[in-house]
């Protein structure tokens, strides 16, 4: 009887740290205000993904939500 030999694809990892770090450095010349809303964005589009399944029309408005928030929110910088 064979036994198959379990594979580890890195490529998904690397893709994912690479666009995190380019991602990163495209905030360096935010103000705190833009930052805000750009975590804002990006936490309302994964909440609304999550909390409708998936759908395309979640994420977006998840994300739109959120967008606003993040830039509606005080920072005493």
């Amino acid at each position: 009887m064979k036994t198959m030999q379990k594979t580890t694809h890195r490529w998904p990892l690397v893709a994912v740290a690479a666009v995190l770090a380019l991602g990163l450095t495209a905030c360096s010349g935010m103000s705190a205000q833009d930052r805000n809303t750009a975590i804002g964005a990006g936490a309302g589009a994964v909440g609304g993904s999550i909390l409708t399944g998936g759908s395309t029309a979640g994420t977006i408005g998840g994300a739109a939500v959120g967008g606003i928030i993040g830039h509606e929110v005080d920072t005493d910088d």
